[in-house]
């Protein structure tokens, strides 16, 4: 009895040094984070990003107090003189609204030829491919003996994916005033999802490396395919940084961390360009038990779902990408970020091309590409096909514009669609390793710029547009990105230096032409001339 009575004794002390445990090293630790006053992230000095004065003149309106905070929807609706906006004004608006924005495109639409698809062909095929998918659906179903009353898919001619697929022409993968944009990126953030799968080029390697070689997460990293109850598409790039994280110093910029917010804001300001050439893309809190793991067909996505110790749902993805668990993403516990960029149409029907950049890095330790040692590297790329006619070292610059203000170094290739020639537009895709240091102007990505010294006239008013204080761009961006559901979106510190990266692309173009002339860097489109004369003019007054 003496015995039986000690058991118990060790029972109950055992049962609370556990609990004990518990309490000290997960529940108190969570009361303590959610206490804790969110500290801001420190500041740092922009104005030593500048290698030269006039570089530092550029910086210099730019807004002096250099303090780094994130920015909140109450605070910037408050703001009505420091952030550039005042009253209840829109600049966003008067910026679509203004005459640049309102130029008659070029080349013109002529008929179906300048289409990307023919509407049959594609409404045919994607009957198929729901038909298809309803077989496979109710094969799995009665293989795991479930039943289900929900009714076959069927195709919608006016579901926001279709009209989007339908819409890209020559000029550029949606109009400007397409009201199917909004529709679609409404219904990205809000249709229930039906399967979700990892990405082809993932399928393809899965299991083709030796995961013990990987140091870092590298490649694509952990990305998922999901499909929306109208049978529509979407790449899911989950949260892996916090939005005021900023990239280590040391870090190659092959082996960053891909961000979700960035390809957020990357279409938000391939709009306000007017470039159209990056896909609809919206951020969603994503319940990852629902929405992805109880939808998939997939059993190595099945397989490596698990509860962490802090009693969140995670995953991660197989090699080559990411093979350890911690390198999982979490929801919290089910709900997790992540953006949704928009499927473009299938490459059976609208194939595309796939280039390497002329400027493309050399992705190596310590190895270096010959345009970063040859400052006369573009006179051999002009006489290359294709950049020796014709306007893709033109788009190829404007592309350099674009992710000298995202900060992205990662554009190795480019694409774009066959049907539409030599002369059709380059596609704006992968932009999330964007963002990554808001104190860092890395001027080797306008490499083809400040080596070529050519710009499109209509992409070089727009900037300057954007230079104004009425049309600044980190306050259209601030306000563009206020619609999205993840707002906000960026820190203030990142919009801040799209303003310094402007005014520094502003400053490289006119030391071009006061080198070799407006003639020789401003390039026209014909057809366009009389109409961007007259928005220039408007510009100027």
């Amino acid at each position: 009895m003496p015995g039986l009575r000690r058991d118990r004794l060790l029972t109950l002390l055992l049962l609370g040094s556990l609990f004990s445990a518990d309490l000290y090293f997960h529940l108190w630790p969570q009361v303590q984070r959610q206490l804790r006053p969110r500290e801001r992230p420190p500041a740092c000095r922009c104005s030593d990003r500048a290698s030269s004065p006039a570089l530092r003149s550029a910086a210099a309106p730019l807004n002096p107090s250099g303090g780094a905070h994130n920015f909140s929807r109450a605070g910037f609706r408050d703001e009505q003189d420091g952030g550039g906006r005042g009253g209840s004004r829109s600049k966003l608006q008067a910026l679509f609204a203004h005459p640049l924005y309102n130029v008659p495109e070029e080349p013109p639409l002529l008929g179906p030829e300048d289409l990307l698809l023919a509407s049959q062909e594609a409404l045919r095929y994607y009957r198929r491919k729901v038909a298809r998918w309803n077989r496979r659906h109710k094969i799995y179903k009665e293989q795991l003996n479930l039943t289900s009353l929900d009714p076959p898919l069927q195709l919608r001619f006016d579901a926001s994916w279709v009209q989007f697929h339908l819409g890209i022409s020559r000029q550029g993968l949606y109009s400007r005033s397409s009201p199917m944009v909004s529709k679609l990126l409404h219904d990205m953030r809000h249709l229930p999802t039906i399967s979700a799968d990892y990405s082809q080029d993932e399928k393809a390697l899965l299991g083709a490396c030796d995961c013990t070689q990987i140091v870092k997460p590298s490649g694509v990293h952990l990305k998922l395919v999901l499909r929306f109850s109208d049978f529509g598409k979407a790449m899911f790039k989950p949260m892996r940084q916090q939005r005021d994280e900023e990239t280590p110093a040391d870090f190659f910029y092959f082996i960053d961390f891909q961000r979700h917010n960035a390809e957020i804001a990357a279409f938000h300001l391939d709009r306000i360009l007017d470039f159209r050439r990056v896909p609809p893309t919206v951020g969603r809190l994503v319940n990852v038990t629902k929405e992805i793991l109880e939808v998939t067909k997939n059993e190595i996505l099945q397989s490596v779902f698990f509860v962490s110790p802090a009693s969140n749902v995670c995953f991660f993805a197989k090699c080559p990408y990411m093979c350890k668990t911690e390198y999982a993403v979490c929801g919290n516990p089910h709900l997790l970020e992540g953006s949704l960029s928009a499927f473009l149409p299938s490459l059976n029907l609208a194939p595309r091309l796939s280039v390497p950049s002329p400027w493309i890095r050399s992705y190596s330790l310590a190895g270096k590409e010959e345009w970063e040692i040859n400052p006369l590297y573009c006179d051999t790329v002009k006489q290359i096909y294709p950049y020796n006619s014709g306007k893709r070292l033109l788009d190829i610059i404007d592309m350099a514009i674009f992710d000298f203000l995202i900060g992205n170094m990662d554009r190795h290739h480019y694409e774009m669609f066959t049907k539409f020639g030599d002369d059709g537009f380059l596609l704006h895709l992968d932009n999330a390793r964007g963002f990554g240091r808001h104190c860092r102007d890395e001027l080797s990505i306008l490499s083809p710029l400040s080596q070529c010294c050519m710009i499109k006239r209509k992409t070089l008013l727009h900037l300057q547009l954007l230079a104004q204080a009425d049309y600044r761009l980190s306050d259209v961006m601030r306000e563009s990105l206020l619609e999205d559901q993840l707002s906000p979106v960026l820190t203030e510190p990142h919009l801040l230096a799209l303003d310094r990266r402007l005014q520094i692309i502003l400053k490289t173009v006119q030391g071009c032409i006061e080198t070799l002339g407006e003639q020789s860097v401003i390039a026209d489109a014909p057809a366009q001339q009389s109409a961007l004369d007259s928005g220039q003019a408007n510009l100027t007054s």
